[in-house]
């Protein structure tokens, strides 16, 4: 049985690694999908007219751009296919949602595209971890 220090002080292990990297990217996709489908449903029934259009051009682009993001890429991120390309859109609509659209809000406003951004941060820093279909289709390069 590990005493208290092994259990603060121990390298994880490989293994352990590989599943917190796995839990973390599909709990932060799990979680943001249905935001993206709300919005995906919005956008097809012609809606969007009243979206934030931080950029200027134009709500309707901006709600298909978030739907790409939240939506489409929140699957990929699921999946661990093509995860760091997927992370970019979703790194950059968390970060408008924070910085633009809630930047003058307080922080609890703020709050969820804050952790959000933190999360894809760590995924991108991470990779998509051995449990992924990147990890199938190119896998580390590794022998063993």
């Amino acid at each position: 049985m590990p005493n208290f220090k092994t259990l603060l002080f121990v390298t994880p292990s490989e293994t352990s690694t590989q599943w917190g990297l796995f839990i973390l990217r599909v709990a932060m996709a799990f979680f943001m999908i249905p935001h993206g489908y709300n919005k995906f449903n919005d956008l097809m029934a012609g809606g969007g007219t009243d979206f934030p259009d931080p950029f200027g051009v134009g709500p309707q682009v901006s709600l298909g751009l978030t739907v790409f993001a939240e939506f489409f890429c929140s699957i990929l991120l699921l999946l661990g296919l093509a995860t760091r390309f997927a992370l970019i859109p979703l790194i950059i609509c968390v970060f408008v949602i924070a910085f633009k659209i809630h930047w003058s809000d307080p922080l609890g406003d703020k709050e969820h595209a804050l952790l959000y951004l933190a999360g894809y941060l760590a995924n991108f820093l991470g990779g998509p971890g051995k449990f992924s279909v990147d990890e199938r289709l190119v896998g580390t390069g590794e022998k063993g």
